[in-house]
């Protein structure tokens, strides 16, 4: 989306792209009365984007910044990572553009939708939470993502009814299915993959990727 250069600052712009509640919206005008009128009126007239209950980001003609659809996903549910399909797009390691935000969280699944987009996370336990999570900066700011290996795995265990139990459908699925740079995947750290398959769902297919990697 093109985004005009803005030329006057205006008091919105102080928070860029960042996700903010209510409350730090409400501070910019002590002097209102009706905070949540004051909120519903901004966003009526398109400057800023509800993004849930409470939670708002500027809209890009009000900032000059274009959102940053990653730190929102961190932002609107939490805690929580990008990861899946998401992480292994933005690594350029699958060809296919990806349509929500997928991510990685210790709560419930869920998933939102709002003016920014789709997002969608798939709850896992805490200590496999924990393994291959690292930070990545785009348009300013800084978001949680998944490392690649974590990625893949991530993909791996939230998705039902993968017949990868043995080794030949394994390379299958990552070559053709999921056309997945195999030169890149031959060069991750089997290590992470290691730590997932101890204490990961999957354990058969995540020790597959570790005898292809170890080949």
């Amino acid at each position: 989306m093109p985004v005009r250069k803005v030329e006057l600052m205006n008091e919105l712009a102080i928070f860029k792209n960042i996700p903010v509640k209510t409350a730090a919206i409400a501070s910019l005008y002590p002097d209102v009365i009706s905070v949540n009128r004051k909120v519903a009126g901004l966003e009526k007239a398109g400057r800023i984007i509800r993004l849930k209950r409470g939670l708002y980001v500027v809209d890009p003609e009000e900032s000059g910044l274009l959102l940053s659809l990653n730190l929102i996903g961190n932002a609107l549910y939490g805690p929580s990572y990008i990861s899946r399909l998401t992480a292994l797009r933005e690594y350029g390691l699958i060809p296919e553009r990806v349509e929500a935000v997928q991510s990685m969280t210790t709560h419930l699944t869920v998933s939102f939708e709002n003016k920014a987009g789709r997002f969608e996370y798939q709850h896992c336990a805490k200590d496999y939470y924990s393994i291959g999570i690292t930070q990545r900066s785009e348009e300013g700011v800084t978001y949680l993502i998944a490392t690649p290996e974590k990625a893949l795995c991530d993909y791996i265990v939230s998705t039902p009814r993968l017949p990868l139990r043995f080794l030949k459908d394994t390379y299958t699925f990552l070559e053709e299915d999921l056309r997945l740079d195999m030169d890149t995947f031959k060069e991750m750290d089997v290590n992470i993959f290691k730590l997932c398959a101890a204490v990961g769902k999957k354990q058969q297919t995540i020790k597959n990727l570790i005898k292809i990697l170890e080949r």
